[in-house]
């Protein structure tokens, strides 16, 4: 099945929930703060696939099921969104940050806040959007909720700060590299999963699991991502094929390939010139293709997928847990 039919089958269940979502979080933004009307139809408009808040709402309808509820709740529909704004100021902040023109992973080359508004904007954009986060999550009025998703937000500064001051560091470990990828990537998406079951009111068993399942699909979300570095266009990727190893960001394919002896030496020396030479971005590239680091990290991508869906056997079969399962689908699909 091609690519985006599996993702519109994933998000069949949850289609009218996420229309009136994508609604609701642009007057949030725009009617507050008229400035900033324009900004957000620039974030929440038309484009980006809006992943978080999907899973939010499949995890609430797939618990509801399991639970015979006739519908999620209010609480459920709010947690979509503050898990979207978080996710979306992340962006923001990043971009500004990194100076970024477009914004990465669309292919139709979106305008970035900071380079359409300039960074005074993209940075007060970003600022709002995680203080009515933060407001929205305290009126939720569940202790449990309010601790998970409060520690997302320490945990994006985690990752940052632990990529930041490991850059061309050749002794990272795989298991410093699964503790980044959990802050970048997969907290948010195990602590919007599991707060999605808290409102369903499941039982403290399958809470668990539903934070497990978001936790290692969000790891391979990332591992997959990371692979794309390595074997996309610069087209594909909306940004320069190899830009985060060119930065110094040592990923899962590069950390498995420093393991091969074929390829170590010519490696290590590649990145201890920080790639000054020309040529030597493209001859790294292929070195870890060469040393077997793109598909030691498929097959951790692999196992992280098997992980999370194993994690929805407690749950009884309906329409959203089918889509859970395809969700896992559609994040491996992209790298082969």
């Amino acid at each position: 099945m091609p690519i985006q039919d599996v993702l519109s089958a994933v998000v069949a269940p949850v289609k009218h929930d996420m229309e009136l979502m994508n609604t609701n979080i642009k007057n949030i933004v725009g009617n507050r703060h008229p400035m900033l009307m324009a900004a957000a139809e620039q974030i929440f408009g038309a484009g980006g696939k809006k992943l978080r808040p999907v899973l939010v709402f499949l995890v609430a309808r797939a618990t509801a099921a399991h639970m015979q509820m006739r519908d999620i709740t209010d609480k459920q529909r709010r947690l979509a969104e503050i898990t979207e704004m978080i996710h979306t100021a992340s962006l923001v902040h990043d971009d500004v940050l990194d100076e970024c023109d477009t914004r990465r992973g669309m292919r139709t080359g979106k305008k970035t806040i900071n380079s359409i508004y300039g960074t005074r904007v993209a940075v007060l954009a970003g600022d709002f959007l995680f203080a009515q986060s933060s407001w929205f999550l305290a009126n939720l009025d569940n202790l449990e909720v309010i601790k998970l998703i409060s520690q997302v937000i320490a945990d994006f500064a985690n990752g940052e700060i632990s990529q930041a001051s490991s850059l061309f560091d050749t002794d990272v470990t795989l298991e410093q590299y699964s503790d980044k990828s959990f802050y970048k990537t997969a907290s948010l998406i195990a602590a919007s999963c599991r707060s999605a079951a808290v409102f369903s009111d499941v039982s403290p068993d399958i809470k668990e699991a539903m934070y497990a399942y978001g936790k290692h699909l969000g790891l391979a979300f990332q591992i997959v991502d990371d692979i794309l570095d390595f074997t996309q266009s610069a087209e594909q990727l909306g940004k320069p094929q190899g830009q985060d190893l060119a930065s110094g960001n040592l990923t899962a394919p590069i950390i498995f390939a420093l393991r091969n002896p074929l390829v170590k030496e010519e490696l290590l020396d590649i990145l201890s010139s920080e790639f000054v030479e020309e040529g030597s971005l493209e001859r790294a590239l292929h070195l870890v293709q060469l040393g077997g680091g793109l598909d030691a990290a498929r097959a951790l991508a692999q196992q992280e997928g098997e992980t999370a869906l194993a994690a929805l056997a407690c749950l009884s079969d309906s329409p959203a847990k089918r889509s859970l399962q395809q969700m896992v689908e559609y994040v491996l699909h992209r790298i082969y």
